[in-house]
């Protein structure tokens, strides 16, 4: 289209929010952030596009280090709090929403692990050497076609079954992020005991394990280069020492302070949004407004006022929840609400902010080349991220009235 080079703008980087960074840590892994975000925004295009796996984003993540950010220091990750990975991760999502969703799933995991509490010593030795020297990536397999988010509840499909000294699943796992890129998963299943009774159960299972297949299924509307295909078990075995010890409660019902990760890329995408909005009313110079920019319209200023306003109030809630949680490890079993709070406000501002951008910009922004679309597409996807919206205003509600 001649005379828009103006959509062709560099990949922007808006300062990190103030009063970041208070530490030289912080300072290190926002930097590593926008480094990483501008290799990931230069292959989102194409992965977008065609629905491809960013193996190329990835390979940068696994080089830099990234990948083992919350590995514990004794096996030489970083050990970061939330505070400094939502730090990195809100940069790193301005280039590509769904190379930081996906980091941020296999992060999570690796906090999980480091924990010890459910895993073999040997089996957490393995993994974490792995994730610290290569950059291996695990995810956590939990969603199901009939099942849904098992956020909410319902006994698996997928089932293990014991078979002497090892067990044999067989089922299917949807919205399994990374797959393409996985080396190990934790798959979270029915046990099926001799007796025909259910009951819940977590596996190890290495991806290059016979009868782990991928199932190519993922064109979606948002995050599509996640790689969030299904996963097909056909009498799997696995050994016992596999076997995890099951957590009490639902998944991700209470990922505590590391729930704020997800949010921060949604913050990062609305971010990038406000920021290819402000670019464009800079340069945008129609001819009826006789060499003037659409900057001085003043419909213009007030949707820019708009999202300021709501990213405001994202940052406060998301970066205010991850100091708390940070330097007030006693407030942690009583922050539900406002964890839940973080995540429902900066996702829903998020959506309002992507549409709000795109009101700016006007029918350009529908284009592919720009990657305003994709941002407004991809915001979308936390609506889908526990605790959904219902969830997070029935636990909010209920502890402001002190409902059981």
């Amino acid at each position: 289209m001649p005379g828009d080079g103006f959509l062709d703008s560099e990949f922007l980087l808006s300062p990190p929010f103030r009063p970041y960074p208070r530490t030289d840590r912080q300072a290190e892994f926002i930097e590593l952030g926008d480094r990483l975000a501008r290799i990931a925004a230069a292959n989102s295009v194409a992965h977008d596009r065609d629905n491809t796996f960013p193996f190329d984003s990835f390979q940068a993540l696994r080089e830099s280090g990234y990948l083992a950010l919350t590995a514990p220091e004794e096996y030489g990750g970083r050990n970061a709090t939330p505070l400094e990975v939502v730090l990195a991760q809100e940069r790193l999502a301005r280039g590509d929403g769904a190379v930081a969703l996906g980091s941020t799933m296999h992060l999570m995991q690796v906090v999980q692990i480091g924990k010890g509490d459910v895993w073999p010593t040997d089996l957490r030795d393995r993994v974490l050497k792995d994730v610290v020297a290569h950059g291996t990536l695990i995810n956590n397999l939990a969603s199901e076609p009939e099942l849904g988010s098992p956020s909410r509840g319902g006994m698996y499909a997928t089932r293990a079954k014991r078979d002497g000294d090892h067990w044999v699943i067989n089922g299917r796992k949807t919205w399994s992020t990374l797959s393409p890129g996985l080396a190990y998963a934790t798959v979270l299943l029915s046990l099926e005991e001799a007796d025909c009774t259910l009951s819940r159960g977590t596996f190890f299972v290495p991806m290059d394990t016979p009868g782990v297949r991928i199932e190519e299924t993922w064109d979606s509307l948002a995050m599509r280069a996640s790689g969030s295909h299904d996963v097909i078990f056909e009498q799997v075995r696995v050994p016992e020492e596999y076997r995890l010890i099951q957590p009490p409660g639902l998944p991700a019902a209470n990922p505590g302070g590391w729930g704020l990760l997800g949010s921060a890329v949604h913050l990062g995408i609305s971010t990038a949004a406000r920021d290819f909005a402000i670019d464009f009313a800079k340069n945008r110079k129609p001819v009826a407004l006789e060499g003037k920019t659409i900057s001085s319209l003043v419909t213009v200023q007030h949707r820019v006022a708009q999202i300021e306003i709501l990213l405001l109030q994202s940052r406060a809630a998301l970066y205010g929840t991850a100091e708390l949680w940070d330097q007030y490890p006693d407030y942690h079993s009583t922050m539900g609400p406002q964890l839940a709070a973080a995540k429902y406000t900066v996702t829903n501002n998020a959506i309002q902010i992507t549409d709000q951008a795109l009101r700016v910009v006007g029918a350009a922004g529908l284009l592919k080349r720009t990657p305003l679309e994709r941002y407004f597409r991809d915001v979308r996807a936390g609506l889908g991220n526990p605790p959904m919206d219902d969830v997070a205003l029935t636990l909010i509600g209920k502890a402001a009235l002190g409902v059981k």
